[in-house]
């Protein structure tokens, strides 16, 4: 197992963490993003437990951090969504041993509606050939309106959907539909951070290509957890 930190911007934030498994590729590539309401104080590192267990199965894992919100962070409308795009079509220009055709996308919480809007672009570089959403911030005027991670979404897109109703028809993936690959959305039904009624409207307006699976016990923080029923989940869908 290697690492290799890259950059796809000049800002502190527009970077990514490559791990290569052991062999000689070419590699699938699972493009995790992470959570933390947009906040600055949460980065990339949440993920660190499912990249090593990605390459522990023969996957690349591709870490991505970007501009959140904050002082100095630099994040919002749309910085914080070209973040995404570049750094998702930053794979092409690696170099390394990655099967490009299998790009997998998977975000846990407000990464995971990255994640899911990455599978929604329509001028990807690197297109996603399946998106994952772990207890997704999946309509976004719903996580307005309900206070899903306090005024977080508000702050991201610039006010709320009434006022800016575009940035939320651009940003949020309940307005982006219909999909454009395979899909799996995944959460625990214990969750109190964000509601798993969000994730099962965001699969039946999805329709049959959008898998969804709903787990009991389970909460928010347990799809971060590679021994949890969450993760399992999505590997076994993988």
């Amino acid at each position: 197992m290697t690492r290799s930190e890259h950059r796809y911007g000049g800002h502190r934030s527009q970077r990514a963490e490559l791990t290569l498994p052991s062999g000689r590729g070419p590699f699938r590539v699972a493009a995790l993003i992470h959570g933390g309401c947009f906040r600055p104080e949460y980065d990339r590192r949440l993920m660190d437990d499912l990249v090593a267990d990605l390459a522990g199965r023969g996957w690349a894992a591709w870490n991505l951090e970007y501009r959140r919100l904050g002082r100095g962070a630099d994040g919002g409308w749309p910085a914080t969504f070209e973040d995404v795009a570049a750094g998702m079509d930053a794979l092409a220009g690696l170099g390394a041993p990655l099967d490009l055709d299998r790009v997998v996308a998977i975000g846990h919480s407000a990464g995971g509606c990255l994640a899911l809007w990455a599978g929604l672009r329509r001028d990807a570089a690197v297109p996603v050939a399946a998106a994952v959403g772990q207890a997704p911030l999946a309509d976004l005027a719903t996580c307005a309106r309900d206070g899903v991670c306090g005024e977080q979404v508000p702050a991201l897109l610039g006010g709320g959907p009434d006022v800016v109703p575009e940035r939320y028809a651009a940003a949020s993936p309940l307005e982006r539909l219909p999909l454009r690959c395979r899909t799996l959305v995944v959460h625990g039904l214990r969750d109190d951070v964000v509601p798993p009624e969000q994730s099962a409207a965001f699969a039946d307006a999805a329709g049959p290509d959008c898998d969804w699976v709903a787990l009991e016990g389970e909460a928010h923080m347990e799809h971060l957890d590679p021994g949890s029923a969450c993760w399992r989940a999505v590997i076994e869908w993988l």
